[in-house]
């Protein structure tokens, strides 16, 4: 009988102060960021300068949320969860966490799996929306390790969840606390606060290559507007660029000081591409981007949580593994024929 491995991918981030440079130094030297002609000879000495350079400008941001990122953690209880909700479900899975840039690794994430005698697996990156620069970076990287091993496996991979109505459900769910919050400490949300969805920005060129990442973002950010109902004001952003090459924009922060000169007084930030808390979420937006609020006059601040534990993002994990493998419980047919 064939055991099934589930692996779940991210980015990863430093769990150490001094982990942020070599964690940048690693994420430069991806093929999948840096490319461009005679990259093999100039990518290591240029991913160098650009981790040393960018270690220090973040650092701060590390600090101010306990001196590490907390993504390994939120996203090894993710994988904890929904290896239990699968084998309640009599799905016989192992879960196991790669990152791309940091530890757990993609070669430990096949460690363990091998070590648990998986012989089929799942491939479950944890971006809600597909990009050459995530999910094709951690599904390459996924590729040549298991060629480096010389194994061969049965892989479903799943390239998006930005549809699944239970991710939506869960996101939605995220921003009516964030407005109960704001509610409860005096706010108005039927017709005082707007709603700022903030996405991690990527290169322009990525875009102009056919990455479908922008219209993924904005799709979503309809479908959770729409399932929201929400009477509100709202506006997409994007966060966290590098470099002087051009990104989507607007950015985060030219978004807030634009809010703050037009007289806005309440901001309810939705981190839209992002399933954990982490530097972006807890750093940028929630300490730098607040601040940021305060300065320009906006007296409300508030974000939206990531989804971490959600139950409901649990279940839409389970969903996802489950069809990819052709497993359909009666309940998820009803669900995908409403």
């Amino acid at each position: 009988m064939s055991r099934l491995g589930v692996v779940l991918f991210q980015l990863g981030g430093p769990d150490t102060l001094d982990a942020i440079e070599p964690f940048l130094y690693n994420l430069f030297c991806d093929p999948d960021i840096i490319d461009f002609p005679f990259a093999r000879l100039g990518r290591k000495p240029l991913a160098k300068l650009i981790s040393t350079a960018r270690a220090r400008k973040v650092q701060h941001h590390y600090a101010v949320i306990g001196n590490g990122s907390p993504i390994r953690r939120h996203t090894e209880h993710q994988a904890r969860l929904l290896e239990a909700e699968l084998r309640e479900s009599g799905v016989d899975a192992t879960c196991a966490v790669a990152m791309r840039y940091w530890h757990p690794f993609t070669d430990e994430a096949i460690d363990r799996l091998e070590a648990a005698g998986c012989d089929e697996y799942v491939l479950l990156p944890l971006y809600p929306q597909y990009s050459f620069t995530t999910t094709g970076s951690s599904l390459n990287e996924w590729t040549r390790a298991l060629a480096q091993r010389g194994l061969g496996r049965q892989c479903y991979t799943i390239n998006d969840f930005y549809k699944n109505d239970l991710y939506l459900a869960a996101a939605v769910e995220r921003v009516d606390e964030a407005l109960t919050r704001m509610a409860e400490a005096g706010a108005w949300p039927q017709d005082d606060v707007e709603l700022v969805f903030s996405a991690h920005s990527v290169p322009l060129s990525v875009i102009e290559r056919g990455d479908p990442y922008q219209q993924q973002i904005e799709e979503t950010v309809a479908l959770v507007l729409q399932r929201g109902g929400w009477p509100l004001r709202h506006r997409l952003c994007y966060q966290s660029k590098v470099g002087a090459s051009k990104w989507l924009q607007p950015s985060l922060r030219s978004t807030v000081r634009k809010l703050g000169a037009a007289g806005i007084k309440r901001v309810c930030v939705v981190p839209i591409s992002f399933v954990s808390d982490h530097v972006e979420t807890l750093g940028e937006i929630n300490h730098e981007a607040r601040e940021l609020a305060a300065s320009v006059g906006i007296e409300q601040f508030e974000m939206a949580a990531g989804l971490n534990g959600s139950p409901l993002f649990i279940a839409a994990l389970v969903q996802l593994v489950r069809q990819a493998i052709g497993v359909q419980a009666e309940d998820e047919r009803l669900i995908a024929a409403d």
